[in-house]
């Protein structure tokens, strides 16, 4: 994969959607579907650095984002809604890979098949009502980890 840079997380998929999953893979996936919003995203020196997530908006737009996540179709939609930042919402397509980690392709009004880039984050802390995705990113030559915490509507 390329090299994360501050303003995103940009990847180049190896491998097609519809990749069988692994039984753990699975249950990370299924536990994943319905509905979350992101309460907070943290990241060392988020006072003074800014990031740009998923090349799209400051990280911290994504705060209070609702997110929901359809795991039989690997389908689902995002919505930014914070009211200082500029609102936004598009359809996503999503799975868990072989490695465990989360991909995420961002379509606007594209189809899945023709959107040629995506991200790839680590699940970690992952209960019920609770997950976060994890992103290592590069600033000043230290890698650094932006960590998206997501809670469950329903």
């Amino acid at each position: 994969f390329p090299s994360h840079d501050i303003t995103g997380f940009l990847y180049r998929f190896r491998s097609p959607l519809c990749r069988p999953l692994h039984r753990r893979n699975r249950s990370v996936q299924i536990a994943i579907k319905g509905e979350w919003v992101i309460s907070s995203v943290n990241y060392p020196g988020s006072e003074v650095i800014k990031v740009t997530s998923f090349d799209l908006a400051d990280s911290k737009c994504f705060i209070g984002s609702k997110w929901k996540f359809i795991s039989m179709s690997n389908k689902g939609n995002m919505t930014l809604n914070s009211p200082s930042c500029t609102a936004y919402s598009t359809p996503i397509t999503w799975f868990i890979n072989k490695e465990g980690e989360f991909v995420l392709k961002i379509l606007d009004e594209a189809k899945a098949k023709t959107v040629k880039s995506g991200y790839v984050l680590r699940v970690a802390n992952q209960t019920e009502k609770s997950f976060q995705l994890v992103d290592q990113i590069n600033v000043a030559g230290k890698m650094t980890a932006v960590v998206y915490q997501f809670d469950k509507i329903n």
